[in-house]
């Protein structure tokens, strides 16, 4: 998957909350169909087996109810659940994940599991844990973003995965990011409290404390035989005394410049607008260095408007626009491009009861036109609007209305642009205001799950009616400007 993750740290938001969010896209070719849901305990396997991977893996009898963003049932079947994102009944997130990359010494020295089908008699051989499972096998037993590191660590510790990926764990305190060393290693980093990420399929922490992973683990973990493994395998490239893990099991490549780097470059050029310059060149804070940092401080507190921004990015404010006669335009792969097929933003508050706390804000289809709402997570149940996806196209939900926007506005985006930007700004205000007044009146002792389904029902009916309206205006430009018009006075 080609995604884009941006994490952000409590004193860097606008309220005090953690948020952790991901564009979630899918590969050339495809789009899969998504629904959001909930998952109770009674739902959730005792043993797991993998799709793609034919790995079986047996979980605790003592699962936790969490979210989702499944593929619909259809689709499960034939390439697995792929829950992507969720928050769980304990107030912790899960975002995996993040595609990365590596090199060819690290996949010399750990290679990854990968599924041998059956042949010649012999048996097949399962492979290691990916981007499919993560999820599901880790976020129903977790209660801090610590415990997700450890847990997926150990998981893959044991059975290894077959590819690269990031993965992204929050809860009201702290954010931490974990990414895959090769089969069977890891390190993760804490990122600090007053700091921001952003990470675009590519290998990204930086600076790393191997002392402080091998002893207090205050902000850095890792495989308990990382160092060793570093030393045998000559990894650390580093010639200033610190470990940079990005040169030691990243990718040095002419692609990353076109479309990873780019995308951080764009991300921090909007939370840092004083330090970069749009048509920066230089190889040191330019679209294509590699020397962009892990996290910054952010000049200005982040809002979640402020998120959704980046990742429906387009470059715009910059010669390398989409939507630009620059001969620069299109030169680097967007952050908001066609293939999202959802996106989130789980946010963990502070500043509410902590049983009304959990939020996490979900979009669906290309974020260059459409909108993201929140969705309280201590629930029951979810708005048929967000999961009874159709496997065939269907105007009375939240994914297939997203993605016939989309489809209708894109080819002609400066006529609809400004009734798509009205719609957002509409449902996010409603929403807002929605949330406001439920959280002012809400009581303790009150039922919070009670309260939470219904908040979400008023905030799923309004979306629908707002978004009903919007596929009917950009339905009604694109047929007028459709190329086989023909204007005449005869009304």
């Amino acid at each position: 998957m080609a995604c884009t993750t941006i994490l952000v740290g409590k004193n860097a938001t606008y309220n005090g909350s953690t948020m952790i969010s991901r564009n979630d896209d899918n590969g050339t070719g495809r789009f899969d169909i998504k629904k959001f849901t909930v998952v109770m305990p009674d739902q959730q396997p005792r043993l797991y087996r993998s799709v793609l991977s034919h790995v079986e893996i047996p979980l605790p009898n003592d699962p936790m109810r969490y979210t989702s963003v499944p593929n619909i049932d259809v689709e499960a079947k034939q390439r697995g659940l792929w829950a992507a994102s969720g928050i769980n009944a304990a107030n912790v997130a899960m975002t995996a994940t993040e595609t990365i990359t590596t090199n060819p010494r690290v996949l010399a020295a750990d290679p990854m599991v990968e599924y041998v089908p059956a042949s010649e008699g012999k048996p097949e051989k399962a492979g290691g844990i990916g981007e499919e499972d993560i999820v599901v096998l880790v976020l129903p037993y977790i209660h801090s973003a610590r415990e997700g590191v450890k847990r997926l660590g150990s998981l893959l510790e044991e059975y290894g995965t077959y590819e690269n990926n990031g993965i992204a764990f929050s809860d009201h305190d702290e954010v931490w990011y974990l990414e895959t060393v090769g089969g069977h290693h890891w390190i993760a980093r804490r990122l600090p409290d007053d700091c921001y990420s952003v990470i675009a399929n590519e290998f990204s922490i930086d600076f790393f404390d191997l002392e402080d992973a091998a002893t207090t683990q205050k902000n850095f973990m890792a495989s308990p035989d990382l160092k060793d493994f570093i030393e045998e395998n000559h990894l650390d490239l580093s010639t200033d005394g610190t470990f940079n893990a990005r040169l030691a099991f990243g990718s040095h490549t002419d692609s990353d410049h076109v479309y990873n780097t780019p995308r951080v470059w764009y991300g921090q050029r909007y939370f840092n607008p004083s330090s970069f310059v749009a048509s920066a060149d230089d190889l040191e804070k330019g679209p294509a260095s590699d020397k962009l940092a892990w996290c910054l401080k952010p000049e200005n507190k982040i809002t979640v408007e402020d998120i959704k921004y980046v990742l429906s990015a387009t470059y715009q404010g910059t010669p390398y626009s989409v939507f630009t006669s620059s001969p620069k335009a299109g030169l680097y792969r967007p952050i908001g491009i066609n293939r999202t097929i959802f996106a989130s933003i789980a946010e963990l508050r502070n500043d509410v009861p902590a049983e009304i706390s959990a939020v996490e804000w979900i979009s669906f289809g290309s974020n260059v036109y459409n909108t993201i709402i929140p969705v309280y997570t201590n629930i029951n149940t979810v708005p048929a609007y967000l999961s009874n996806t159709t496997a065939t196209v269907n105007t009375n939900n939240f994914y297939w209305c997203s993605r016939l926007i989309g489809a209708l506005a894109d080819p002609h985006h400066d006529q609809e642009i400004v009734f798509i930007e009205r719609y957002q700004q509409a449902v996010d205000s409603q929403a807002r205001a929605i949330m406001l007044n439920g959280e002012r009146s809400f009581k303790p002792g009150e039922s919070a799950v009670n309260f939470c389904d219904a908040q979400n029902q008023k905030i799923c009916d309004m979306v629908q009616k707002e978004t009903d309206t919007l596929l009917n205006q950009v339905l009604f430009t694109a047929s007028m400007l459709m190329r086989n018009g023909y204007a005449r006075a005869d009304n």
